[in-house]
């Protein structure tokens, strides 16, 4: 069977990879883009992104504020006592659901043509300088590059024998769209015992809540409502957010087995992108971002590699590792460590009052989660 033949397959359609297709096609080269699911679809996301990615996402052809976007300039965070601390996000964000972004980024990809198929892919191997991918379908391709864009946990990790695959995460995400009274320019934050909910305006005047917990708790409940009854609404903002809302979804959507492991960047000389290559804590409220950020790095040096200016395969892997190090390893510590602080819940109101006596550090610490404005 004669395998079809592209300069770059894309493995995983989500924010990283579709940003990462538009790119490489826009600078005239062949890519393929295979993701499992149908577009458009609704994922467990925290729906905030940073304005660092603006430029890119202008650069690339898409205005998210053509699609609804909310511009978000303030900051809230609650503990699961009800204490509260409000300051102004340094750069800003905007909120645009994924089952938007991601569809509109599709549409893009398409019109500067992308092939995209619906597809799973089962394996990836290297040989002789050449990808060779497989999909459930029985379809084969190959490929100069593979770009990993498969988001927070797959099957291909196993395949791959990933390290981080094999450890067991005990995080379980929630999330509904709701309709109700919230400021659009606000991003807030409420810490209740044993986890964390953000909450934020998108498109369609929507409330996107999303909350993380540690499953051990969460499964000492019969229900995602008896959770909620019991625990998020110790937290008067969730109660008064989560009683005065009408529900958009017929129910909530979940995901188990979140893992904030480290990961490589470069696994099998796959490209990795995105949440395949590592993940913040949602505690920080950028994962957004750092996908777009992070495909940004990985096109870019793919582009040089493609067009000969970067010479060999390792030094493209050299460069790509260092560059997401550089990027990123500072705010995946920050991240783990501001998560850790507020899982004790005796100790978070206690950093509340810190923050309240010393207020530039909220701004400080924001910044050491997020990036600076991301030149084209």
């Amino acid at each position: 069977m004669t395998s079809q033949q592209f300069d770059v397959i894309i493995i995983g359609g989500g924010l990283s990879g579709l940003t990462s297709a538009i790119d490489l096609a826009q600078n005239h080269f062949c890519v393929l883009l295979i993701e499992k699911n149908s577009f458009p679809k609704h994922k467990v996301c925290g729906e905030y992104v940073s304005n660092e990615v603006l430029p890119y996402l202008n650069y690339l052809g898409f205005d998210p504020f053509e699609f609804g976007a909310k511009r978000i300039s303030n900051f809230e965070l609650t503990t699961h006592n009800n204490k509260t601390i409000r300051a102004k996000l340094p750069l800003g964000g905007f909120g645009i659901s994924r089952y938007e972004m991601d569809f509109q980024l599709y549409k893009l990809a398409l019109s500067n043509g992308v092939s995209i198929i619906k597809d799973t892919v089962v394996d990836v191997s290297f040989k002789q300088d050449v990808f060779h991918v497989q999909t459930k379908s029985g379809q084969s391709f190959t490929s100069k590059i593979t770009m990993g864009a498969f988001g927070k946990r797959s099957n291909l990790d196993t395949t791959l024998q990933r390290s981080f695959i094999t450890k067991k995460s005990p995080y379980l995400g929630v999330k509904v769209h709701m309709s109700g009274d919230f400021p659009q320019n606000k991003v807030a934050l409420h810490n209740f015992k044993g986890g964390y909910c953000g909450a934020s305006k998108v498109e369609n005047n929507h409330i996107n809540l999303c909350y993380i917990t540690n499953y051990n708790a969460f499964k000492r409940y019969k229900d995602i409502d008896a959770f909620q009854n019991e625990v998020l609404f110790k937290n008067s903002a969730l109660r008064e957010l989560f009683k005065k809302s009408n529900a958009e979804f017929d129910k909530p959507l979940t995901i188990s087995q979140i893992s904030f492991a480290t990961k490589n960047p470069v696994e099998n000389h796959m490209i990795m992108s995105g949440d395949s290559a590592g993940m913040i804590h949602p505690l920080c409220g950028n994962g957004m971002a750092m996908a777009i950020r992070s495909a940004q790095l990985a096109s870019g040096l793919i582009i040089d590699y493609l067009q000969n200016k970067i010479h060999t395969r390792a030094e493209l892997e050299r460069k790509y590792a260092k560059a997401w190090n550089k990027t990123f390893s500072l705010r995946l510590k920050v991240g783990h460590g501001i998560a850790y602080l507020f899982r004790q819940d005796w100790l978070a109101p206690k950093l509340l009052v810190v923050l309240r006596k010393i207020p530039f550090l909220i701004p400080l610490i924001i910044r050491m989660t997020h990036g600076k404005p991301m030149k084209i």
